[in-house]
């Protein structure tokens, strides 16, 4: 059963250019830290998945395993963990989210 979950997980990281696992959906987020995190990518005018994880407790438990990571929001870009909403903020900040979002879409 875990291993469904962990393959669940991967497939959207390795799917999806941009994946967000966050707490709510993108119109009705449950958590600051996650809507703040959105709106960082809505601003950018980029595409981006998103797991509500408060539907879905096993996601929930799994994803912080999967990325060895305990808080969420999770942004995966390329395939690769992020990091959270402040990390994210920092990111944008200093322009760094920008030229891995562009060299990500170019793929």
């Amino acid at each position: 059963m875990a291993d469904d979950v962990i393959e669940r997980i991967q497939n959207a990281v390795n799917n999806n250019k941009i994946m967000i696992f966050m707490k709510g959906t993108p119109t009705f987020p449950q958590c600051g830290f996650s809507a703040a995190t959105v709106q960082v990518f809505e601003e950018m005018g980029v595409p981006f998945q998103t797991a509500d994880v408060l539907s879905d407790p096993e996601l929930r438990d799994a994803i912080k395993r999967y990325s060895n990571w305990p808080t969420i929001p999770q942004v995966f870009i390329g395939g690769k963990f992020v990091g959270g909403c402040d990390i994210v903020r920092e990111m944008k900040d200093s322009g760094e989210l920008d030229n891995l979002v562009r060299s990500v879409m170019k793929d």
